[in-house]
């Protein structure tokens, strides 16, 4: 989807960018306090937002000087926001690029706005994403934040904080702490976040005089929305959407659409239709039975190393019968599978397999169609299954009977378990459970 990383100069200092193809125009993501645009593109939770970026035009990527693949500065030469601003010039010149779209998250903000306000012949126009013209009286800007970044800096969990609502697994969380450990080290993070914490461009907002569009969530747990409304209110003619959702990245799972929906709808004048990725599917809920009760009887320390033999038997059984874990939380896992009787089979084989180490499971099962947000998944169907999983008793495997009817001269065998009311889901359902053999 983008180039190989090529480098700009900006002064003396290089800076690091990709490009996607080219496309009818230029879109420049201004680089965050935080970026390595080597490794961006393969972090699940953005794969939908750059796919769908680059449908509007050619999408580039680049790291300010001390992040990412850019060079790096000292605390004697930190990079100044004329010098972030600089950066936007050096990367249009090296592509030969006359004007762009600037796209600005958060701190991003203040050197795309001065140089909206100092070049506007080349700032087609200007897309603002939880942005703040200034950071005080925010949570961000406090001493106890900055301590907490630097403590869980390289873990990948600073992300998750400041979006509580985007999808989370072991997989997504290694993916943003690969970014984080490639983008900035803990040091450096220590040197650079207090300049981008300390810009004030409330000055400069009434000298943007280029199309603007503030895009801000309500409920943002980072910036509060009125820093977003601010910026729209001081700019001349900008226009203001306050979107639904906590998340203060507006390029994650679940918002990014209607985001990237209000941008196509801006630059291009007519609304985008935007389809989630779906596909059909069959998901596996299990958990172990009694399992508080259980902790307490043996101790944390021998929990926790029960809890690390019935992931791996897990792990191992979804390997086996080609099924993709989806994600974990304590005690209990969500996989989903291409074929309905390997998911069953699964369920079974790892029910018998547990009961070695003493343990017992419950699991749930339905087919349906599932929405893929990057490596986590959505729909009526996931929330079917987990009512499936929750009415099931210990060693059961229990599925709904769209799933039963979709093994029908497999061999497997099934007891009926009647018609059941599950909660938040329409209707009456009829479950199953597998006999055992």
């Amino acid at each position: 989807m983008f180039s190989e990383t090529r480098y700009a100069l900006n002064g003396d200092l290089r800076v690091a960018y990709r490009a996607s193809r080219e496309g009818p125009r230029d879109i420049v993501s201004v680089a965050n306090w935080f970026s390595c645009c080597e490794v961006l593109p393969e972090v699940p939770s953005i794969r939908g937002w750059l796919e769908a970026m680059t449908s509007l035009g050619r999408y580039v990527l680049f790291d300010q000087p001390g992040t990412g693949a850019s060079d790096p500065v000292t605390p004697e030469a930190l990079p100044t926001l004329e010098q972030w601003a600089d950066s936007i010039t050096a990367v249009l010149d090296d592509l030969g690029s006359r004007e762009a779209v600037l796209v600005a998250s958060n701190a991003a903000f203040a050197p795309a706005a001065l140089f909206a306000a100092t070049h506007p012949s080349r700032t087609t126009a200007l897309v603002v994403l939880g942005g703040f013209a200034d950071a005080a009286g925010t949570a961000l800007a406090q001493d106890e934040a900055r301590a907490a970044n630097l403590r869980m800096w390289g873990s990948g969990k600073v992300q998750h904080l400041l979006n509580p609502d985007m999808p989370w697994n072991e997989e997504i969380r290694a993916s943003w702490a690969r970014m984080e450990r490639l983008a900035v080290s803990p040091r450096t993070l220590a040197l650079v976040r207090p300049l981008a914490m300390g810009m004030d461009v409330r000055a400069v907002l009434p000298t943007v005089r280029v199309p603007t569009l503030v895009l801000h969530h309500t409920d943002c747990v980072a910036i509060p929305p009125a820093k977003g409304k601010y910026i729209a209110d001081h700019i001349p003619g900008a226009k203001y959407v306050e979107l639904p959702g906590r998340n203060w990245y507006h390029t994650v799972e679940p918002e990014w659409r209607a985001s990237f929906q209000e941008i196509h709808a801006f630059l291009t004048g007519h609304n985008a239709d935007v389809i989630a990725d779906r596909v059909l599917t069959t998901v596996l809920f299990t958990d172990i039975v009694e399992s508080t009760r259980r902790a307490a009887e043996i101790g944390d320390r021998d929990w926790h190393t029960l809890l690390d033999a019935h992931d791996a038997v897990v792990r191992s059984q979804l390997a086996r019968f080609r099924g993709r874990e989806v994600n974990t939380s304590g005690d209990g896992f969500l996989a989903m599978f291409d074929g309905p009787q390997r998911a069953i089979r699964c369920a079974m084989a790892i029910r018998d397999a547990v009961q070695a180490l003493g343990i017992e499971v419950r699991a749930g099962l339905h087919t349906g169609e599932c929405e893929i947000r990057g490596d986590d998944i959505g729909g009526i169907a996931v929330h079917i299954g987990a009512r499936v999983s929750g009415l099931a008793g210990p060693n059961d495997v229990l599925v709904s009977s769209t799933l039963r009817d979709l093994v029908i001269g497999s061999g497997l065998e099934f007891e009926d378990r009647g018609a059941h009311e599950l909660k938040g889901v329409p209707g009456e359902w009829r479950l199953f459970a597998v006999a055992s053999p």
